[in-house]
C-alpha cells in the first residue's frame, strides 16, 4: 500500500460528504452576478439604497455586507454580490430589481489596434 493511499481515502469521504450536504440544502456553488436596480429615491444613498434590496432579499443586513462585492451608482444604479442560487432567485424577485447578469471576464481577441492611422 503506497503512503498517499491511507491519506486520499479519509480525504475523499470528506469531499464526498461535503457534495452530498451541500446538494441536501439545495445550495449550489456562489458565483458572480450583476444586479441592475432602479435608481434611489431623491436624497436616499445610493449604496444604503442598494445594500438595502440585497438586504431584504438575503433576510439581513449582515449577510448583505458579505455577499456585495461593488456598488455601481455613475453610469448605472446597481451592484455586484455573490450569490447562491436560491439567493439569486430571492434578489430577482425585488420589485426594484431590472436585471440580473452573470458576471464575465471578457478578453480582446487581437491586440492590433484597428483606429485611424
Amino acid at each position: 500500500m503506497k503512503p498517499w493511499s491511507a491519506i486520499s481515502l479519509p480525504l475523499a469521504a470528506v469531499v464526498v460528504s461535503m457534495a452530498t450536504a451541500a446538494m441536501a440544502t439545495g445550495e449550489g456553488a456562489a458565483a458572480n452576478y450583476l444586479v441592475f436596480v432602479d435608481p434611489p429615491p431623491s436624497g436616499v444613498v445610493c449604496t444604503t439604497y442598494q445594500l438595502g434590496i440585497l438586504a431584504t432579499a438575503l433576510g439581513s443586513e449582515e449577510k448583505a455586507k458579505e455577499a456585495i462585492i461593488y456598488n455601481y451608482k455613475n453610469v448605472v444604479s446597481g451592484f455586484s454580490a455573490r450569490l447562491t442560487p436560491s439567493e439569486l432567485e430571492a434578489v430577482k424577485k425585488q420589485p426594484q430589481v431590472n436585471r440580473v447578469l452573470p458576471s464575465a471576464t471578457l478578453s480582446l481577441m487581437s491586440s492590433n489596434f484597428d483606429g485611424v492611422s
